[in-house]
This record gives C-alpha cells, sequence and structure tokens, in this order.
C-alpha cells in the first residue's frame, strides 16, 4: 500500500536525520501534533523536522506495527536521545496516527506520556511539575519558539 511505504519511509528518514525526504511525505495541508507542538502548516513541520533532526544527538529510533489503508494509518515508535537543552537521556515510547489525501500524510497525530518524558528530558522540574497544563504549556511555547528559527524561508 503506498500510504504504509509513506510511513516507512517517514521513519526511516528520521533514522538516517533526513528531514528533507521526512518533509517530503507530507501534504501541502499537513497538521502536526503531539505533546510538545501543535503545528498547522507543511512549513512548520518542517521547521520542526529540520530542528529536530540537526539538533540530535546520541540518537537511536526505531518502528513498528506500521499499518495503513488509503485513508489512515498508524505506527508505534521507540526513540533515545540525547536531549539538548539539559543533556538528559531520553526514552520514549509514542504511537502515531496519520490520516492521507493522495497518498502524503495530512494529519499525524502522535500520542505519548508528557510527564514520562518531562521527568526524563527535564529532571526535577519535570517530576515536580510535568503533570500540570501549566507547565505543559510552557515547554510549548518554549519548543515553539525554538522551533519558528528552522521554518524555511520562501
Amino acid at each position: 500500500m503506498e500510504t504504509q511505504k509513506c510511513i516507512e519511509e517517514l521513519y526511516t528518514a528520521l533514522q538516517d536525520l533526513d528531514a528533507e525526504t521526512m518533509i517530503s511525505c507530507y501534504h501541502p495541508e499537513a497538521t502536526f501534533k503531539d505533546p510538545v507542538f501543535e503545528l498547522s502548516s507543511k512549513k512548520e513541520i518542517a521547521g520542526m523536522w529540520t530542528m529536530l533532526c540537526k539538533r540530535a544527538k546520541e540518537f537511536e529510533f526505531h518502528f513498528d506495527q506500521v499499518w495503513a489503508d488509503e485513508e489512515k494509518g498508524k505506527a508505534r515508535l521507540k526513540a533515545k536521545y540525547l536531549f539538548s537543552q539539559t543533556n538528559r537521556m531520553v526514552h520514549n515510547n509514542i504511537n502515531a496516527r496519520f490520516k492521507f489525501k493522495d497518498g502524503l500524510i495530512i494529519e499525524h497525530i502522535d500520542s505519548f506520556n508528557f510527564w514520562r518524558w518531562s521527568r526524563q528530558a527535564l529532571g526535577f522540574p519535570g517530576i515536580l511539575l510535568g503533570w500540570t497544563s501549566f507547565f505543559q504549556k510552557k515547554v510549548q511555547r518554549q519548543a515553539y519558539k525554538n522551533m519558528k528559527a528552522y521554518i524555511p524561508r520562501d
């Protein structure tokens, strides 16, 4: 199936830290959402993947349980990396869901336990506050601000 190959291409490119190939898997009207990012354009998605690929340190990524039909798909992901802001190791388990249009990803939603992630990535502040919506919104604002520097210019 074409859409399943799209997911596999996306994540094989992530293993290779190849943001350009990843971006090519998204429809021009694509959106992305996870506990850290809520992106409403392909340009923002391009900025996020470019930033994450360029900043990646001690990065390991695995994916399996890929499934897709013409309209939707899913995959299970495991990421291990050094979080650049704190130099702390993170092991993140992610469930990805997709919707497709014209054989490309139009909606990408990743879910993971934000509190678990924040405890690993941010240490004590994450342990203490990672479960609060206030703290999550603060992390989201900072991540978006950091990502904006990587949005491609026309």
